[in-house]
């Protein structure tokens, strides 16, 4: 455990890049096999956590655990993280590379102060993602327009975490892919603006700018101020639209998206923090599940 717990969260190196996914992969297989089953008196494992300032060191943290709650918590981490990606993106994530898809330009100067910090304390003792990492990676998405992989991994291990600590209700917490069942508002309008933006862009082909360009922070923050404008909007795409399959396609597919959600509050005039997560979640697992072959979904 002390070998491998700088590869649970460093960069790998150029020649292993694949050190981190696989120092993961290994401390998964000692949780399962039990092989960190704890006799009568456990190891005890000590995280001190150090902080440059000038001409002094600060103490950030002094963390006490046995080997086995440490890797149990890491592992929570990992699996908190866990959310359907692209082939050819790697499973996990160092804290860096979380960090620096928070910050402006992709800059670690730009990372917020005692973010890192905050982020490791809180894998290692096991408690909530500091509030500042979600609303970082919030608003990295509403500056940029673009919802990463990195970002939509981070905002869903905060919201569950958030979720299962407040509440300890399992049911409420976000799938790792494409989760129909859901009706949370927030959730059902990120799904509703993301099959928006594929009408458009079908009806369009090459276009330059989509309606995530130009309306995502509106649509994310104060709904109903645009949905109404897109969704007349989107009639004029459908009709562009060469294939009717296609078109019966998403005729059925924005009918299940907003039959999930009840008519009066069908365009709320606000979504909280929380909610514009899972907007994001909702158009992320929604894009995600336009690109996944029909064999690939059902297996």
């Amino acid at each position: 455990m002390e070998k491998d717990f700088l590869d649970f969260f460093g960069e790998p190196d150029e020649d292993n890049p694949n050190k981190q996914v696989d120092a993961v992969r290994a401390l998964f297989k000692a949780v399962e096999s039990g092989a960190y089953h704890e006799s009568k008196e456990p190891t005890r494992f000590y995280v001190l956590g150090l902080s440059p300032n000038t001409s002094r060191i600060i103490i950030r943290f002094w963390i006490v655990d046995t080997v086995a709650g440490m890797a149990g918590k890491i592992r929570q981490h990992f699996e908190d993280l866990a959310i359907v990606h692209g082939p050819k993106e790697k499973d996990t994530f160092s804290l860096f590379r979380l960090l620096v898809s928070t910050a402006a330009q992709g800059k670690a100067e730009n990372i917020p102060p005692n973010l890192g910090g905050e982020t490791m304390r809180a894998i290692l003792e096991g408690l909530p993602y500091p509030q500042t990492l979600l609303q970082a990676a919030i608003r990295r998405i509403r500056a940029e327009h673009e919802i990463t992989y990195p970002r939509a991994a981070i905002i869903r291990a905060c919201i569950n975490r958030s979720t299962r600590f407040r509440t300890l209700n399992l049911k409420e917490e976000l799938k790792m892919s494409l989760d129909e069942s859901n009706t949370n508002i927030g959730y059902r309008m990120g799904r509703l603006f993301a099959t928006l933006e594929k009408i458009q862009q079908e009806a369009n082909p090459g276009i330059n700018a989509t309606i995530r360009d130009r309306f995502y922070g509106a649509a994310s923050g104060t709904p109903v101020t645009v949905f109404g404008n897109l969704m007349r909007l989107k009639n004029h795409h459908l009709a562009k639209l060469d294939n009717p399959g296609r078109r019966a396609f998403f005729e059925k597919l924005l009918g299940q998206i907003i039959g999930g959600v009840e008519a009066k509050i069908a365009f709320p005039s606000h979504l909280n923090l929380e909610d514009q997560g899972r907007f994001a979640i909702g158009y992320y697992h929604q894009m995600q599940d336009f690109y996944v072959k029909k064999s690939d979904r059902s297996e």
